[in-house]
Formats: structure tokens, sequence, C-alpha cells
């Protein structure tokens, strides 16, 4: 309880920290609403063709930029955050006080989360209010399990990615290169239905791809069933247990010399 106790008071720190930082928390709020206002205006006219019927663009974009926001809340913060905080020896100070491991890396982890859970609210907002897009009422069981999946994956990825960051420097040319080109070819910014098979087949080795595929269904304009999609639930799932093995295996508290 204890250890709880500390992890929850880590992540009300971190929480402080991040909005006492007006720049840094207004455009990663911003950010996701911006890549949907973009790729609305530029293709929200167009129609994407559903198994059972054709849906404006808009639902395809919103699930998409939902999947962006709790990857780069998720993934992209806790990376570079445990890379600077390496390099900067802030990491080594705190292991020298008693506050647990397993404390602190809840306390970001929670803070991540939260701030995802923050941008999902604000997406799904943007989607019904400005692009009539419907929130998947039926089927809401599965977009919150996709969600929690999804945002854990992301977050044990985020720690393990982080111990192969060999300084600040690096971090967001590395945070970056590994997951922008997969955001592009995994059905978050452009639909994937006339993509090369071996393309489609490169993006399914990577959770982000199924990520998508999950966030879809559950958003399906025609769909009847419970909106869950367990092949790419259980893909995550795969990958969250082997991350988790990598970032406890190679976890580092001092930058590489």
């Amino acid at each position: 309880m204890r250890t709880i106790a500390l992890a929850l008071r880590q992540a009300r720190y971190q929480n402080t920290a991040f909005w006492r930082n007006p720049a840094a928390a207004f455009f990663t709020i911003v950010f996701p609403l911006m890549f949907l206002v973009i790729f609305n205006l530029l293709f929200g006219s167009n129609e994407v063709q559903f198994e059972g019927g054709t849906a404006s663009l808009s639902t395809f974009y919103v699930p998409g930029i939902v999947v962006f926001a709790l990857v780069g809340a998720c993934y992209n913060n806790i990376a570079m955050y445990l890379a600077f905080s390496r390099d900067n020896g802030l990491l080594k100070r705190i292991r020298g006080t008693p506050l647990p491991p397993g404390a602190l890396i809840a306390g970001f982890v929670i803070h991540s989360v939260l701030l995802g859970i923050l941008l999902v609210v604000i997406v799904l907002a943007a989607g019904v209010v400005v692009y009539d897009v419907d929130i998947p009422t039926t089927r809401m069981a599965a977009f919150i399990v996709t969600c929690v999946v999804g945002a854990a994956t992301f977050c044990a990825l985020g720690v393990a990615v982080a111990n192969f960051i060999p300084n600040a420097d690096a971090a967001p040319a590395i945070v970056n290169a590994s997951i922008l080109p997969l955001l592009f070819i995994s059905d978050v910014f452009i639909p994937m239905d006339d993509a090369p098979a071996w393309l489609i087949t490169f993006a399914d080795i990577f959770p982000v791809r199924h990520f998508a595929t999950a966030m879809h269904e559950s958003f399906h304009p025609f769909a009847t069933g419970s909106g869950f999609e367990p092949t790419s639930l259980g893909v995550m799932g795969v990958w969250l247990l082997a991350s988790v093995v990598l970032a406890v295996r190679f976890f580092r508290w001092e930058r590489q010399r």
C-alpha cells in the first residue's frame, strides 16, 4: 500500500510539473486536434468503404487520431521523459532516495495514461461536435478495452525503448523515427485499403496496426457485434509482455559513459 501511495504521489508531481509548463501542455493537447482538422479539411468530403456500406472519412479519422493521441501520450511521452531524466542525472538522484523504483515508473505511467484519457475525450468531443461522428455507445466496452490494452502496451514500449536511447539529444529522433512511419502504414493517418500486400504484412508485425484495427472495429458504423477484435488485442498483449521483459531487464538509471 505504501508503494501505491508513493506512485500516486509521483503521478501527482508529474501532473503538476506538466501543467506548470503551459507551452508543452498547450501543444500536447492541440497536436492531435491539429491532425484531425488537417486530415478532415483535406479528405473529409470523401467516403471510406466499410463492410456493409460507406461512410464519411471523418468516421475513419476520429478513431485514428484517438490512436495517435494515446500513442503520443503513452509512448513518446514516457520514452523521451525517461531519456532526458536519465541524461541529466535525475534518475540517478532519485535512485538514491527511498522512493521504490516501481513507484517511480508507475508514477510516469499513471500520468501518461491520465494525459491520454484527456486527449481521447477531447478528440471524441471534437469528432461529435464538429464532424458529427457517432460515439460507439453499443460497443463502448470494446472501445474501453482497446484503449486500456493499447495504453498499457505503448507505456511498456516507451519504457523499453528508453533503455536503448543513448542520450537526450538522440531521444526525439529515435522516438519519432520509430513511430511516425508506422502511423502512416497502420490505418491511422491513411486508409490502407489499396496498399501493397507486402506493406500490410509488414505493418501487421507491429502493435500500431493492431491498435488501429481494434479501434476502427469499435467505431465501425455498420457492425452489429460487440466490436471486439480478439486477434489485434492478442498481438498487442504479446507486445506488452515482451516490452515489460525488456524494460525490466535493460532498465538503466545512469546515462551511458
